[in-house]
């Protein structure tokens, strides 16, 4: 121990492993410790910026809570959500995109046509598709985890005057693969920026705003999880995404309707929809 130096640090470090080390654990860890000791040469980090980092660290712990992850929205901001979805999508499959720190578990089951808006203002869309395996074969019972921002752009587990559930929903395919709901068109939106994440962006000139969008999980028996967004191609936040989470594939198009042309099968809250959107987007999910 006393011969450890600035240069032999990390071969120290990486000696240390016992012999019944898991082989993936070493290697993790091995490479964590390898880039963090190179950050700290290559920059000749500061005692004072070490230790703000520490209590950058602290802080991002004190402001997380069940409803708000500030590490998640760390790795997000960073590049490092989306990265480790690009490295292990399928080409041939839907993108994966990032899952954000908003999402909430158990949704309430939707059935096919039903309605999210419930009683909220703002364009309506109708929104369907189809899940289909890599082969265009419809995959019947897949599950769909849906959820998406309020028109005052916040999503529920933020904003106390909205139920945890609004604009979350829970769906399975029809025999044909299909699912489909009528919404709220989504809108562009700021990630949080009052924490430690928000001190980052506004330190590297960067604005806090997402393209508005729908967030989906997919899952169906025999088939890898899919986990993404899907973006209107009309946003002007589209090309400068905060976290950057769009990805060519994920870009729908919402397909304005004529009046009197409100589809049949679908619930609306018993409102009457005298202009809407259209979506169509489907899923491709590879085998497990």
């Amino acid at each position: 121990m006393r011969n450890v130096t600035k240069e032999n640090i990390t071969e120290t470090f990486t000696g240390y492993f016992g012999d019944d080390t898991d082989p993936r654990v070493k290697e993790v860890l091995s490479s964590l410790a390898h880039h963090i000791h190179e950050f700290v040469r290559e920059t000749k980090l500061t005692h004072d910026e070490w230790r703000k980092g520490l209590e950058f660290l602290e802080w991002a712990g004190k402001i997380t809570s069940p409803e708000r992850n500030e590490f998640v929205l760390l790795s997000d901001v960073l590049g490092m959500s989306s990265l480790v979805d690009m490295m292990h999508s399928t080409p041939e499959a839907t993108s994966s995109s990032v899952l954000g720190p908003f999402h909430v578990s158990n949704p309430p089951p939707l059935e096919i046509g039903g309605d999210m808006k419930r009683d909220f203002e703002g364009e309506v869309v109708v929104v369907e598709g189809r899940v289909k395996d890599m082969s265009g074969n419809p995959i019947a019972g897949a599950e769909l985890d849906i959820w998406q921002t309020a028109p005052n752009g916040m999503y529920s587990s933020q904003d106390p005057e909205q139920d945890i559930h609004s604009f979350h929903a829970l769906m399975t395919t029809d025999a044909n693969g299909r699912y489909a709901f009528t919404t709220v068109r989504p809108v562009s939106y700021t990630v949080p920026d009052d924490g430690p994440v928000g001190e980052i962006l506004r330190a590297a000139g960067r604005h806090p705003w997402r393209p508005s969008h729908l967030h989906f999980v997919v899952k169906a028996a025999g088939h890898r999880d899919l986990v993404t967004e899907v973006f209107a191609a009309d946003d002007p936040y589209l090309d400068e995404d905060t976290v950057f989470g769009v990805r060519e594939d994920l870009v729908m198009t919402y397909v304005p309707q004529p009046a009197g042309s409100f589809p049949d099968g679908y619930a609306l809250s018993g409102q009457v929809a005298d202009s809407f959107a259209r979506v169509d987007f489907d899923f491709v999910l590879p085998a497990a």
